[in-house]
């Protein structure tokens, strides 16, 4: 396979991430078909033309991890899935990681597992991981990485995004940019009152919104983009 068009995509998205993620980070909650009062208050058609449509269910998507071995997303099945696409060359992905094994240590037995699907090369990934090792399942994408972020309704790409999902395997929202502590903390928690049958999805979606803009503005933060 040539590896011509990957790198490519790599300096396309050099070139377009900052431009897209800064239109991301505006003002976009959820998918202008969710929100349409939120979506009238954004007047920048550049930021609703690039929002990603979020699909209600988790994408079946399937990739190989550096053995070579095919897995899919619905290999978990039955768990909430942290699922971070993410490069070896975006260095917020590479801040991310440390918080990323912390999930995974620290919610395993609350039945959450997280999923990393790199866009990158196989070889690229391999060297990267005996520098930085990473505790959770990882999978290669390459070309096919370019697909499955397609199919989680990002269409214009900026690295890192996670998807979350409840364990029914439905959607719940999509974060754009870094993650960080606080983020996460409080999607977990609206995803586990989801799991436990105290919140629908619909209804978590204001709880989600709240907490999330009562946190302190990190740095560099993403938005989240939540689907039922």
């Amino acid at each position: 396979m040539s590896s011509r068009p990957l790198r490519l995509a790599y300096v396309g998205f050099a070139l377009l991430g900052s431009a897209v993620l800064g239109a991301y980070l505006h003002d976009l909650r959820h998918p202008a078909a969710a929100r349409p009062a939120a979506a009238a208050r954004t007047a920048e058609p550049t930021a609703a033309t690039i929002a990603p449509v979020v699909p209600p269910l988790t994408p079946a998507v399937t990739l190989k991890d550096l053995d070579g071995k095919s897995h899919a997303l619905a290999d978990w099945q039955g768990k909430a899935l942290v699922i971070n696409f993410w490069a070896t060359w975006c260095a917020p992905c590479r801040r991310e990681i440390p918080l990323l094994n912390r999930i995974r240590r620290d919610y395993a037995a609350k039945s959450v597992e997280v999923v990393g699907i790199a866009v990158d090369f196989a070889d690229d990934v391999r060297a990267f991981t005996r520098e930085f090792p990473i505790s959770y399942p990882l999978l290669v994408g390459e070309e096919d990485g370019l697909e499955a972020a397609r199919a989680f309704g990002v269409a214009t790409l900026a690295f890192p995004f996670t998807a979350f999902t409840d364990r029914r395997g439905r959607l719940i929202t999509l974060h754009v940019g870094e993650l960080h502590p606080g983020q996460a903390e409080a999607i977990l928690g609206i995803i586990a009152r989801i799991d436990s049958g105290e919140l629908t999805p619909e209804s978590a979606r204001a709880q989600l919104e709240a907490a999330l803009e009562a946190l302190p503005k990190p740095a560099e933060s993403g938005k989240t983009h939540g689907e039922s």
